[in-house]
């Protein structure tokens, strides 16, 4: 019976659970979306190209681990096991493949290398040998973004690959290219191309082009064929291999000659992979985009679920409140409170199963869409596939149903616990006080809230202040959800004065303030969160980047930047600067993850000869001297070495790039750790162990002018003079990047938030219709009675903007301390008003337009109707 009463509530009350639809709709296209983010991280397929051909494949452990053995009271013990993957690519000895040469079923193991290999310029053939035409042309046009990477023609038969033109590379100065770089380029046979590669750049001869046999060519790379000895020259890891590629003989089973190559390489730690296991090893970004993408998916995922949660309890609170009357006649006719309950449980459940499908629905297209801006971002990389399963579709429905219950019975309770007496009175005026443990609800949400804050405060990581700063702005946003009866209460007092500005219409809309309190609050709720999330997403990441910024600004020296377009900018290249006059110092900078244990951190190499000219990173214990003097030493920021427990002197064991194990002396602790990173290291400690050795910067001091160092960089293409302050400027717009992809992760929790303002202050004013219309019998006009409702408008946005504010500036100031040391988060009052203004027409918009179609009706018709 009461299943059959809710589909007739429903159908007859389209209008009123319209918003309570829509709500849930956006919030299960949400749930959807990240879910399958979170999905493709756990489960997204990365694909193998370039060992298409080799069913198995052994490659170095790319993890740190750690395992760790508890004793328990009762004589048992607890082993916990841990890994975590390095930033770099490991290497395998090369003497692995003598393991594997003589097992069964082998009929060849391939040694392969991978290394940065970056086309920078083409000279086609004859150019410049008696036809007067010396120039080149950019090797890289209408490739795109897909990396490029060098190999030896020996690795060709992993794919595999054969020559359609010309022949192998047989001297140090021969390439092949794939097929695809030379459509591209319009390379041939013959022509001239310079690479940049982990050494100086080189320009090279031609010999051949290749392709893989079968259909398709390398969609998500480049491939550049070298000799064997060039290879080994260029990967510049004698004795080690990037992998193994383990060719069978005819008629091998794959998973048996796995088995044979796990039992032969027992103890060595290698890794051994075949089918779907081989794309993260071809692929290491995609692998290690993974955990990101996880992080990311359950971040917005876990955030999306707070705040839906929040906007949907304040939808259906709104909803029942509209229909206060119609469930106080239920009461009145002998309806008990369970059946109240079950009716309005039964409503949730028919609005949330057809919201969550049709959310659902939405969501695959939205995943896909986000996916593909992570992609373009470079945040995730194209080799991960999207993963779109049912599973994400499922729980978003269940969250759907489960949520839509559970806001109908908390937004319900009250009316289905009164008596038949006491609901009908409350239908008629509303309450001067919400109810006690609404009151003591919100205090302890506002407590809560507070103590979230003091914690932020005292984070110093990114990684553990992130998610703590949007769950206190949504904490807070609640704690403002359920005293907001009297917080508008006490607004309506204050801007009491303002609005009689207004005349007789001001002091109108003033007494429906105060005396529709409850309604008014619902509308405060969601422009709160509103302006409160935006600006905290908006300000949280210019908050650490100008407090990073500010500190490379004062430690560096230099007078002049190197910088490079490609790659990095070469030793030689920096050689060439030293060797120029006037020049006193120029120290390359490279920069990489390590990591402590299984903490990873940021660091930098720096070369140590004129150091103490170039930069200046606030030394308080220790000396720059004393790390200079020392090729295994470290520098440490004060945050890490707080972290840490260490001080000059110490020992340091960590984990270089590639994993590589180090025990380094700890030589200075300095200050400005969020402009140089947590740890320094010496330059070629750390590069000899990352896959780009490639400066990033080369900080230039001395009084040599821009123009000669040019001039001395003139073999090196690429390679630009910038002075420091144009190098900030182009840290600046890396960090925007940054900011875009935050900005892109929340902006759908944003744009959910918007939806839901709009949708309140459209039912807060459709439920309006007779009171309007008594106003309209009354002697008000249709001008006046929007007038008032303006005036409401921007009270109640006046009252969002105050809360939203004060909430917004607590986390950052929070943040900034525990981020920067000081309590100064970086406002942009331009952006700061953009967001109020944008607050305001949404609000104005979703007030007025409704007001307009409900003020069409006749005021007699309307007094009269259901």
């Amino acid at each position: 019976m009461m299943l059959r009463y809710a589909l007739r509530t429903v159908r007859d009350r389209k209008g009123g659970f319209l918003g309570a639809l829509l709500a849930l709709m956006c919030a299960a296209a949400l749930v959807t979306a990240c879910g399958t983010l979170l999905e493709t991280g756990l489960r997204g397929r990365i694909a193998t190209e370039r060992y298409a051909a080799t069913p198995v494949v052994v490659s170095a452990d790319q993890n740190v681990h750690r395992t760790t053995v508890k004793h328990k009271g009762n004589g048992k013990t607890k082993v916990k096991h841990k890994a975590k993957p390095v930033a770099e690519r490991a290497w395998l000895p090369a003497t692995t493949a003598d393991r594997l040469r003589s097992l069964e079923g082998v009929r060849a193991v391939v040694p392969e290398l991978t290394f940065l290999a970056e086309p920078l310029s083409v000279r086609p053939e004859g150019a410049g040998s008696g036809s007067g035409d010396t120039s080149s042309r950019p090797a890289r046009s209408g490739s795109g973004d897909t990396p490029s990477y060098g190999h030896s023609w020996e690795s060709a038969p992993l794919t595999p690959f054969a020559l359609v033109d010309g022949r192998a590379p047989a001297a140090s100065g021969d390439v092949v290219i794939d097929r695809g770089l030379a459509e591209r380029t319009g390379l041939s046979t013959g022509d001239r191309l310079t690479v940049q590669s982990t050494q100086a750049p080189r320009t090279y001869r031609v010999s051949g082009i290749a392709a893989p046999r079968g259909p398709g060519e390398l969609r998500q790379q480049t491939s550049l064929f070298f000799s064997g000895a060039e290879a080994e020259r260029l990967a510049s890891r004698p004795g080690q291999v990037s992998a193994l590629g383990v060719l069978p003989a005819a008629g091998t089973d794959t998973g048996r000659l796995k088995q044979r190559v796990e039992q032969a390489l027992d103890g060595t730690g290698a890794q051994v992979s075949t089918g779907d296991e081989r794309g993260p090893v071809e692929f290491l970004d995609a692998a290690g985009a993974r955990v990101k993408l996880v992080s990311m998916g359950g971040a917005m995922g876990g955030t999306s679920l707070l705040v839906a949660v929040l906007v949907v309890v304040g939808t259906f609170a709104l909803s029942i409140q509209q229909r206060h009357r119609e469930l106080a006649l239920l009461r009145t006719i002998a309806a008990t409170s369970r059946q109240i309950r079950r009716l309005l449980g039964r409503e949730a459940l028919l609005v949330g199963a057809a919201a969550g499908v049709l959310g659902a629905l939405a969501g695959v297209p939205l995943a896909a869409w986000l996916h593909s801006r992570f992609v373009d971002l470079g945040v995730v990389p194209a080799t991960l596939e999207r993963t779109a399963g049912i599973l994400p579709a499922c729980a978003a429905l269940a969250v759907t149903l489960l949520g839509a219950w559970a806001a109908a019975r908390i937004s319900g309770r009250r009316i289905a616990r009164l008596r038949p007496a006491e609901a009908m009175a409350e239908s008629a005026v509303e309450r001067r006080r919400p109810a006690r443990g609404r009151i003591a609800a919100g205090l302890i949400l506002l407590i809560g809230g507070g103590v979230l804050v003091a914690v932020l405060s005292i984070l110093h990581t990114e990684a553990a202040s992130t998610p703590v700063t949007f769950l206190s702005v949504v904490v807070l946003a609640t704690a403002v959800s359920l005293l907001g009866p009297l917080l508008v209460r006490a607004a309506a007092f204050l801007l009491a004065g303002v609005n009689r500005v207004a005349g007789h219409v001001g002091i109108l809309a003033t007494a429906n303030i105060r005396g529709n309190s409850t309604r008014m609050a619902s509308v405060v709720t969601p422009l709160t969160l509103l302006i409160g999330m935006t600006c905290t997403v908006l300000f949280v990441q210019p908050t650490l980047g100008d407090a990073a910024l500010a500190q490379a600004r004062e430690g560096t020296r230099a007078t002049w930047v190197l910088g490079a377009q490609g790659p990095g900018v070469p030793s030689a290249a920096a050689d060439a600067v030293r060797r120029t006059p006037g020049v006193t110092a120029a120290t390359e900078v490279v920069r990489t993850t390590v990591r402590v244990g299984l903490a990873k951190y940021q660091a930098q190499g720096v070369t140590t000869a004129g150091l103490g000219r170039t930069w200046d990173p606030g030394v308080t214990r220790g000396s720059i001297a004393a790390f200079s003097a020392d090729s295994r030493s470290v520098a440490i920021s004060e945050l890490a070495a707080g972290q840490l427990g260490l001080r000059p002197g110490s020992e340091l064991k960590l984990y270089l790039g590639d994993g590589t194990p180090a025990t380094l002396t700890v030589a200075a602790v300095y200050r400005r750790g969020l402009g140089f990173g947590d740890l320094t290291l010496p330059h070629d400690l750390l590069a000899r162990h990352m896959d780009n050795p490639l400066a990033a910067t080369v900080l230039v001091a001395g009084d040599a002018s821009r123009s000669e160092l040019t001039a001395a960089l003139g073999r090196f293409p690429g390679v630009a003079v910038v002075a420091p302050d144009t190098a900030d400027r182009l840290q600046a717009d890396r960090q925007q990047e940054n900011a875009e992809v935050n900005l892109l992760a929340m902006g759908l929790v944003l744009a959910f938030t918007a939806i839901a303002v709009v949708n309140t202050l459209a039912m807060s004013v459709s439920e309006r219709l007779k009171e309007f219309a008594l106003l309209r019998l009354a002697g008000a006009t249709r001008r006046q009675v929007l007038r008032m409702l303006r005036i409401e408008t921007l009270s109640v946005l006046a009252v969002a903007t105050a809360l939203g504010t004060g909430i917004a500036l607590a986390v950052l100031t929070a943040f900034s301390i525990g981020m920067t040391g000081g309590a100064a988060p970086t406002v942009v009052p331009l952006v700061y008003a953009t967001v109020v203004g944008a607050a305001a027409v949404l609000a104005l918009a979703a007030t007025a337009l409704p007001g307009r179609l409900t003020l069409k009706a006749r005021p007699v018709e309307a007094v009269t109707s259901r």
